[in-house]
């Protein structure tokens, strides 16, 4: 009795904390100090006595929601966090209760089932051809596939690493080659050149590909660059590319660099984390255009498609470049044995992993493809409205038209201005931004995540921005 009591009263709170969070009866953040939150929380007396359960658990989570950054709250504007379905949140509890780790068939088959499905789903998509079944025919054309991981970080570095064992076969032998480069621009997710670190090469190994004032990627000026590599005596691991990048969630022209890179024989990978969503969309898929022409794809599940944290896809135009990528040996998981299914162990960097399909497929069950691509629709088409609305404002400027579900503005002033306007609406409760530099100038920015969030909300912060910046 005392797992569905706790559970019965933990969805009661979450079910109370929706709705207070929708209805904006609670700030949309609320930031006190760490050292009083533990206290309030208690932690110190249950991690010596125990006894989280009953009216203590509901206590807990009461005070454990109230010092939460409200996803479910209109005014939420910050972050490229989902705002999950509650489907997805249910899959998180089945997966968690279960614990089946989804690297190894046996230790979990409905879980692997489903994330063998949703890579394939994934990848029919983008516009590859999908993997067999285990025991299906397989001919000798290239198929492609994938694994989800813990975030679209890993999933950069998993492509990365199956770029880098393309280039040097031997390199679990021999270690890495000190004359590889790898080229993206200046607008890519910080993973990107972290991943580059783990992987052994240095700030001189990193290429900056030219791009426009607002960061999107210059095809025609890739060859020089490609140039200077060569000329430093080195070899190109890979080209990455932003779809969309993470400031202004713009695209670069992936056909373009696409067809470069297939052309000199390069590696092309597209951080599609954030905007890869835009496949599902029939009005906005030429966003991703010329994505098929990539050698891998990172797409999150966790930003665009309503999905609990954190479920990204790590794709591969040819899956076999991936069960290349990595080589290890473990005689307690690697031998043969009776196998119906499939093992992804062999494609990831995580040996324990959890049931990632399990949420993303929860959701795409409850809504259907045509649920997800209206949902996409909406939002980039509520960031339109908004650039509409405030571009007409006199005291306002955007930092150009979006072309995704994020929008960067400021209102006329100095860059401590934008600072202490995005402060104040934290303070008053009713909106939460986050703040980029931008052509070295401080803008405040919108993500439209919440299915909630209507023009009308964008139009009650613009006058209280006007409120704060006159007083």
């Amino acid at each position: 009795m005392s797992f569905l009591s706790d559970a019965h009263a933990v969805c009661e709170e979450l079910d109370q904390y929706r709705s207070q969070s929708s209805d904006r009866t609670k700030p949309v953040v609320k930031q006190i100090p760490m050292r009083t939150l533990i206290d309030d929380l208690s932690l110190g007396t249950f991690a010596i006595h125990g006894g989280l359960r009953g009216g203590k658990l509901t206590e807990f989570v009461r005070t454990y929601l109230d010092s939460t950054s409200r996803l479910y709250h209109p005014g939420n504007l910050a972050h490229q966090v989902a705002v999950p379905h509650h489907a997805g949140a249910l899959a998180a509890l089945m997966g968690g209760f279960t614990n089946n780790p989804v690297s190894i068939y046996e230790m979990g088959p409905a879980a692997a089932s489903i994330e063998f499905f949703v890579v394939n789903w994934l990848v029919e998509k983008v516009g590859w051809r999908p993997s067999p079944y285990p025991g299906e025919a397989i001919d000798s054309e290239a198929y492609a596939g994938g694994v989800l991981t813990h975030g679209g970080s890993l999933a950069n570095l998993t492509a990365l690493i199956a770029a880098r064992s393309r280039i040097a076969p031997d390199v679990w032998q021999r270690g890495a080659p000190r004359d590889l480069a790898l080229l993206a621009p200046a607008e890519s997710h910080y993973s990107i050149a972290r991943a580059a670190g783990i992987m052994g090469l240095g700030q001189s190994d990193l290429y900056q590909l030219e791009a426009d004032e607002h960061g999107v990627v210059i095809p025609d000026k890739i060859s020089h660059v490609l140039q200077k590599v060569r000329e430093d005596g080195k070899r190109p691991l890979a080209v990455v590319a932003n779809g969309c990048s993470t400031a202004m969630g713009l695209y670069d022209p992936l056909r373009e660099i696409g067809r470069l890179c297939n052309a000199y024989g390069i590696w092309f990978h597209i951080d599609g984390a954030h905007g890869a969503a835009a496949l599902l969309s029939n009005r906005y898929r030429g966003l991703m255009d010329g994505v098929e022409l990539a050698d891998s794809l990172t797409w999150d599940a966790h930003k665009l498609m309503r999905t609990p944290g954190l479920c990204t896809a790590a794709l591969f135009r040819d899956v076999g470049t991936l069960d290349k990528a990595f080589f290890q040996d473990a005689s307690y998981l690697f031998h043969d044995k009776v196998q119906p299914g499939f093992d992804f162990i062999h494609r990831t960097v995580e040996c324990t992993k959890s049931a990632l399909g399990l949420r993303f497929f929860s959701v795409l069950g409850a809504l259907g493809e045509q649920g997800l691509a209206a949902y996409v629709d909406r939002q980039f088409d509520l960031a339109r409205q908004a650039y509409e609305l405030i571009g007409g404002a006199r005291d306002f400027e955007c930092a150009g038209p979006p072309q995704s579900n994020i929008l960067c503005f400021r209102v006329s002033g100095c860059d401590e201005l934008q600072l202490r306007v995005r402060d104040k609406l934290i303070a008053h409760g009713d909106f939460h931004l986050s703040a980029v530099m931008l052509q070295s100038r401080r803008f405040l920015r919108m993500v439209f995540g919440n299915p909630e969030t209507v023009l009308g909300d964008v139009a009650r912060l613009i006058d209280e921005i006007r409120n704060i910046s006159s007083e």
